[in-house]
């Protein structure tokens, strides 16, 4: 009995990525399983230390936007303080500002969203989903008259340098895409962090968050629903943060006139 295999019903394995009910032999997990074990982790480590080609991505990006029409956006790339990828990855601070040369590209103007794309501790994400949440996200502000602002393509970025990017635009609001820290069955996974009134010293509890953004969690166009419905509530209330929930859309009620007495 010691050398055959248990493995519990295939049911339970099919709800989830996550490791349960993982097959046996005797008191030890499974070799293949041990194996594909090793395997997750190897690619997380590999997606942490990849780097962003941001050329490409600007390129790509460009394409794309002709593509659905909204050709006029222009895409800057741009990099923080953090010099290379063993730094970013030792000294978060310097993900969190621009460094110069960056700065003197950026025109103050009068934008509604600045949207930043920042490979953050998986280029992987922003390679496989950013383009495909962009252009999805895109031909919805359009419907409501969104301007927006030259999208910026950052290297070494962390959540917050949409800040500095988005108070040196003018931007009402700015929605950052990032690569999120992989898991061992997400190497891939983008979130999206969304910020009214974006300048520097702004909390993580004054942002709102989408994470899971992946072909095998939330799906391009399902996030780029939600998105739109949080970027207009931030809009209607100018605010986000806690102070911020998904729910009805009260936001569109004409607010209820008191009867003159």
């Amino acid at each position: 009995m010691n050398g055959t295999i248990r493995r519990t019903p295939a049911s339970l394995r099919e709800l989830t990525p996550a490791r349960v009910a993982l097959a046996t032999i005797g008191h030890s997990i499974a070799t293949d399983e041990v194996l594909v074990f090793q395997l997750a982790h190897a690619k997380a480590r590999d997606a942490v230390h990849a780097t962003l080609n941001a050329t490409h991505i600007s390129r790509q990006l460009s394409v794309e936007l002709a593509r659905v029409g909204v050709e006029s956006i222009p895409v800057i790339e741009m990099r923080s303080n953090a010099p290379d990828r063993t730094t970013y990855l030792r000294r978060p601070d310097l993900g969190r500002t621009l460094h110069p040369d960056s700065v003197a590209k950026l025109t103050s103007g009068s934008f509604d969203l600045a949207i930043v794309v920042a490979d953050g501790l998986s280029p992987l994400a922003v390679e496989h989903h950013a383009i495909p949440l962009i252009t999805s996200l895109l031909p919805l502000l359009k419907t409501d008259k969104w301007s927006i602002a030259p999208i910026t393509v950052v290297l070494q970025g962390r959540v917050a340098i949409g800040d500095p990017i988005g108070a040196a635009l003018r931007a009402r609001c700015s929605l950052v895409l990032i690569g999120e820290r992989p898991g061992l069955s997400s190497p891939d996974s983008l979130g999206a962090y969304l910020t009214w009134a974006p300048q520097p010293g702004r909390t993580d509890a004054q942002r709102n968050c989408l994470s899971n953004i992946r072909s095998g969690g939330l799906v391009a166009e399902v996030a780029a629903a939600r998105l739109h419905w949080l970027l207009r509530a931030a809009r209607a209330k100018q605010l986000s943060g806690v102070a911020l929930k998904e729910g009805p859309l009260e936001f569109e009620v004409p607010p209820r006139i008191a009867p003159k007495l």
